[in-house]
């Protein structure tokens, strides 16, 4: 049957394949206009309130204006403000910038372990979506106690994620801890192993096992905190964690200000990390949108 058969003028048989044309194009674009979100970024000034016990105190300010700045100049869409330890649960600084910037960031706060339901509410609302324990020189917490058993049911209730730093030793103790109370686990800095074993670490080894439970994302972020070899041993520990977690488990990070390691580090050095260490660029693409659904972009 022709298009005249049809009732169709060539004019509208015409209009039709042009709309089709457009309409497949449009698609095309929104698959590929994907967001690029930096998971791992820290803003602060040296007019805030330090936490007792910190095991570092910056002698420098790196604000909110500043961090979007290097989002922009870097072509990343969105970003995660991870509240740094040395402010501890204090994270009126974090809900601040949260809400000057209308939805292009999300939070990951510290919180202890007694908060109310309350005070999780109101940084839910602002943009948090999650804690952090970053246990690194730290006591580890028995997750199995009645307040941390409180704790995690509602970061669970929420939908919220644990972010967790610490060596991976003890996340392989820790984390199946954590899944047994059915949240959603983060880990910091490619899990942190043993920088004299890297990828041979018992640790690590047992940190890839992680991936079959779906519930476990880990950070390709600060290679520098695993050592002087760290580029090295990340080129080595991402097929292995791709393998493992699938592309969409893992989390690209800046580690913005890159606290201790300014004088080596820079935004623009990390994202072009990235580039070398997955140099396929649809891969690249997937990693750099992969936490849109688990930071709720």
């Amino acid at each position: 049957m022709t298009f005249v058969q049809r009732g169709l003028t060539r004019r509208q048989f015409g209009a039709g394949l042009a709309s089709l044309a457009i309409a497949t194009a449009t698609r095309a674009m929104s698959e590929t206009a994907l967001p690029t979100i930096d998971t791992h970024a820290h803003v602060f000034h040296r007019g805030l309130k330090l936490a007792p016990g910190r095991r570092y105190a910056p002698d420098y300010d790196a604000p909110l204006s500043l961090y979007l700045e290097q989002l922009d100049h870097n072509g990343i869409s969105n970003g995660v403000l991870v509240q740094p330890s040395f402010l501890g649960t204090d994270n009126s600084y974090l809900v601040e910038c949260l809400k000057q910037t209308s939805g292009r960031l999300r939070g990951i706060a510290v919180v202890d372990p007694a908060v109310s339901a309350d005070e999780l509410r109101a940084l839910d609302h602002a943009g948090v979506v999650g804690i952090r324990l970053n246990l690194v020189g730290q006591p580890l917490p028995d997750l199995t106690s009645a307040e941390w058993k409180t704790l995690l049911a509602q970061v669970k209730a929420m939908g919220w994620q644990v972010e967790i730093q610490r060596n991976a030793s003890d996340l392989a103790v820790l984390a199946p801890q954590l899944l047994d109370q059915g949240v959603a686990i983060v880990l910091d800095h490619y899990a942190l192993p043993d920088p004299k074993l890297g990828v041979a670490d018992p640790g690590f080894q047992s940190v890839l096992k992680l991936g079959t439970t779906r519930n476990v994302w880990v950070k390709i972020s600060a290679p520098y905190r695993n050592g002087a070899a760290g580029e090295s041993f990340a080129k080595e520990a991402y097929p292995l964690l791709r393998n493992a977690y699938g592309l969409d488990r893992l989390l690209w990070g800046s580690d913005w200000p890159h606290t201790q390691f300014e004088a080596t580090q820079t935004y623009a050095k990390n994202r072009q990390f990235l580039d070398a260490l997955i140099v396929d660029p649809s891969e690249r693409a997937q990693v750099l949108a992969s936490p849109r659904p688990l930071f709720r972009f």
